[in-house]
């Protein structure tokens, strides 16, 4: 009973989860890490808008999910057969998690955009390399 209504409380909320849980079911590592992209950007152009909008629960819901994505990201690198590319990785996810983390301290969106921008860049480099 109490799973049942705090799935009614935010029904919005409810689809992403149940949505997201749909993509990732079948999905193979690079498959989910393009998922994990895409949430990502989600979550910091969302609260790039919560913080203009002074949406301050909204905002910081999505900061901690930027956050954790960023650090699921830099858990799933690998040293040893990715070489110079996930140090280099794991640098960019430790200064975007700086930024965010920074940004949300204020009331500008620029900095979640910015880096929302960034990783747009690689999640369209994963795009492309699944697709060939």
């Amino acid at each position: 009973m109490a799973y049942a209504s705090a799935l009614l409380r935010d029904p919005a909320q409810t689809y992403r989860q149940i949505d997201l849980a749909g993509r990732t079911a079948n999905a193979d590592g690079p498959a989910l890490v393009q998922l994990l992209y895409e949430e990502l950007c989600q979550a910091l152009r969302v609260a790039a808008w919560a913080a203009e909008n002074r949406k301050f629960a909204v905002k910081s819901e999505r900061v901690t999910r930027a956050t954790a994505i960023l650090f699921a990201l830099e858990a799933g690198l690998d040293f040893d057969k990715g070489g110079d590319i996930s140090v280099t990785l794991s640098r960019l996810y430790a200064g975007a998690r700086k930024q965010v983390i920074e940004a949300s301290l204020g009331h500008d969106g620029t900095p979640f955009r910015d880096v929302a921008d960034t990783l747009s860049e690689i999640a369209e480099a994963w795009r492309t390399a699944r697709a060939a």
